[in-house]
């Protein structure tokens, strides 16, 4: 079992982690497969995917230490314990309501709270958040992350939404640690047409990508 560390490091290190919002159970676990053939290895299953918690407990089975896997979009608290006995290593949740985050911490993973304005970033780490997840990113951009760095350099951030293959160079300038992708590394769409390869194609660009993107600064912490 990994320590909280050193699923934070992996998440670093890693860069990328793959938001699913699978259209089905099944085509779920097939979407990751897709993804890992292609070299991503972070991902998170949201709870807006059908029986979310039982695709992760099948995931945590069949692929293990394979892959970092965690649950996001959570909106409850007694999803907390919930996700951590289906296995997830991670929890990230697109809000900051304080009893929510706070029982993300209590269990003892990695915890990311979403937030957008400054006073929302704050407090979510105040919280307990290990990692702030600025959402939507499509609202915020590259430069947003910039200025919340000014006054949060020691906040720990992760886009999500409104990151592509093309901009991921201008987030991690901007001082992300890592970067969320869903629909434009996995839409649901090419799932329901059987088009894994094309998602497997997809998950190779977005590695290559990062790998890119992180080329003068990556390092391990």
């Amino acid at each position: 079992m990994k320590t909280k560390k050193e699923i934070l490091d992996q998440i670093q290190f890693l860069g990328l982690l793959a938001v699913i919002r699978g259209p089905s159970a099944e085509l779920t676990v097939k979407m990751v497969e897709a993804l890992v053939a292609g070299g991503v290895t972070g991902i998170e299953i949201t709870y807006s995917t059908p029986n979310a918690e039982e695709v992760v407990a099948r995931l945590a089975q069949q692929h293990g230490s394979e892959i970092l896997l965690g649950m996001g979009t959570l909106t409850k608290p007694e999803q907390a314990q919930s996700a951590k006995d289906a296995g997830a290593n991670f929890l990230v949740s697109p809000i900051c309501e304080p009893e929510l985050v706070r029982a993300m911490a209590a269990s003892g993973l990695v915890t990311m709270a979403g937030a957008l304005s400054p006073t929302e970033v704050f407090q979510a780490y105040s919280l307990g958040s290990d990692v702030v997840k600025i959402f939507p990113g499509s609202l915020a951009g590259p430069a947003y992350i910039k200025a919340l760095k000014g006054p949060f350099p020691y906040i720990p951030l992760m886009p999500t939404g409104g990151v592509s293959e093309s901009n991921l160079g201008e987030w991690f300038a901007a001082g992300v640690i890592g970067v969320g992708a869903g629909s434009e590394l996995c839409p649901p769409s090419l799932a329901r047409e059987g088009k894994f390869e094309e998602i497997s194609m997809r998950a190779r660009n977005f590695v290559e990508a990062v790998r890119r993107a992180r080329a003068p600064q990556r390092r391990i912490v």
